[in-house]
């Protein structure tokens, strides 16, 4: 990932790494200066000479990179001269802008995925297009169910995505707005790009949070009022925000556990985050809950699979108090919305257990 980025003699000098230790320094696209893999140290040394109108200059940046929490502390000198020092922190990298925002053109590369997106790109500057899909999802949920409950399940939908939005916002990041897709659900859309695995977490996390917080306004409302349309909000919307949460790509819980297993930095660290995956299947299946401990355990696979990629990673990983937060949230999350159909699944009404039957096949 890029930890640094500074003006120098009209051109960017540049520190690109990652947690593996390896360092690369470039002045506009030139690698200048490389440092191997050495994950044992914190201090880094890059010297290279250059050629200008003042003579040959002896160019050095040195200083101590701590990756959780994440500190920078860097000086630049110039023939044994300090010319820039700063120290950078995480609240930094979140507040730089990436090469997307810089109007940097990347490289091209096909593929069928990039191009869907360039397709929806194109659709989504024309507003009609919103409205085209929000009647396509009308038709869809309306002919699946009625008309009444299709228009509160896209309500629904849209309070989801409107928690991605509002993390969004948090961040100072551009929004597109919110698509809904028929039978799929919804998109919240960005045009920036996010810097850090934080960031990640709470974009990818708002929206089943914000749809366990309806779900249990709903049960409430069911409470007070004994009508049951509101008590299949509840678990309906339970159930799509709790299938949201699993650890499997490219859904929410997929980015938040990949977010976590790129950000573990020891093995202590992911065979703690194994455990839990693993306690969380065998209490799914303790409540008959069959098909989430299965996608539980592939999510639990994949938890590894990512770990060892970790030092791949572009973002910024968490630091340990955010990877303790990440985990509890989002276990209370899957949690609350687990409970909350395991408890309307228990009446007597067909209709209101459909989704503890399917989560129990």
């Amino acid at each position: 990932m890029q930890l640094l980025e500074l003006e120098f003699l009209g051109k960017p000098l540049r520190l690109e790494g990652s947690m593996a230790g390896w360092q690369q320094l470039f002045w506009g696209d030139q690698c200048v200066s490389q440092i191997d893999a050495n994950v044992n140290s914190e201090q880094f040394n890059h010297q290279f000479l250059l050629q200008s109108e003042q003579g040959e200059l002896q160019v050095e940046l040195n200083g101590s990179l701590l990756w959780q929490p994440f500190d920078l502390q860097f000086k630049l000198l110039v023939n044994n001269k300090v010319v820039n020092e700063n120290t950078l922190h995480e609240k930094d990298i979140e507040q730089r802008q990436t090469p997307h925002d810089k109007g940097i053109k990347q490289p091209f590369k096909f593929s069928f995925i990039g191009m869907a997106g360039l397709g929806l790109k194109l659709l989504k500057s024309a507003k009609v297009i919103k409205v085209l899909f929000a009647a396509g999802s009308l038709a869809a949920y309306s002919w699946l169910f009625s008309p009444t409950f299709a228009i509160a399940l896209i309500l629904c939908l849209v309070f989801h995505e409107y928690g991605h939005i509002k993390a969004m916002k948090y961040f100072g990041l551009k929004t597109k707005g919110i698509y809904l897709i028929p039978f799929v659900g919804g998109l919240a859309l960005s045009d920036d790009k996010i810097n850090t695995r934080w960031q990640d977490i709470v974009i990818s996390i708002m929206g089943p949070f914000f749809g366990l917080i309806l779900s249990l306004a709903c049960l409430l409302a069911y409470w007070l009022t004994d009508i049951e349309m509101l008590a299949g909000l509840a678990v309906f919307n339970a159930l799509l925000n709790l299938f949201n949460m699993l650890p499997v790509l490219p859904l929410d819980g997929g980015h938040v556990l990949k977010s976590i297993a790129f950000s573990i930095h020891s093995k202590v660290g992911l065979i703690v985050c194994v455990l839990g995956a693993a306690l969380g299947v065998y209490i799914s299946y303790q409540f008959g809950l069959a098909l989430l401990g299965f996608l539980l355990a592939i999510g639990s696979i994949e938890i590894f699979f990512e770990y060892k990629r970790r030092h791949l990673s572009q973002l910024l990983p968490l630091n340990r108090y955010a990877q303790i937060v990440s985990i509890i949230w989002y276990i209370i999350t899957l949690g609350g919305l687990s409970a909350i159909i395991w408890f309307v699944g228990q009446t007597d009404n067909g209709a209101l257990s459909l989704p503890l039957k399917i989560l129990g096949s």
